[in-house]
């Protein structure tokens, strides 16, 4: 999974240095907007993943699991990025602290 990730950054990186020295009418396309509106968006989500998940080189589920849940559902009800991260890390470290998920 990492080799992914790092190819993916190495490809936002090229695209932002590009973005420089490509003609302007290239870069208004619709596709090329496309993929620069996708491609950050899916490397976080990859980031994510890999850190909720992974533990070593073994898919885990823990109270990192759980964090993320609450963080999805404050996102579902727009809660604040703030207090989105707050919940998340208190969930996280309530549900470690009570010994619910190791």
């Amino acid at each position: 999974m990492w080799p992914i990730v790092l190819i993916a950054s190495l490809g936002t990186y090229l695209e932002k240095l590009l973005g420089y020295v490509l003609p302007h009418s290239l870069l208004e396309r619709e596709s090329v907007r496309r993929m620069t509106g996708l491609l950050p968006v899916s490397l976080l989500a990859a980031l994510v993943a890999v850190e909720t998940f992974a533990d070593g080189s073994n898919v885990t589920v823990d109270a990192r699991v759980l964090g993320l849940a609450v963080a999805f559902i404050a996102l579902a009800f727009r809660a604040p990025f703030l207090l989105v991260v707050v919940l998340a890390a208190l969930s996280t470290g309530l549900a470690r602290w009570f010994g619910w998920m190791a």
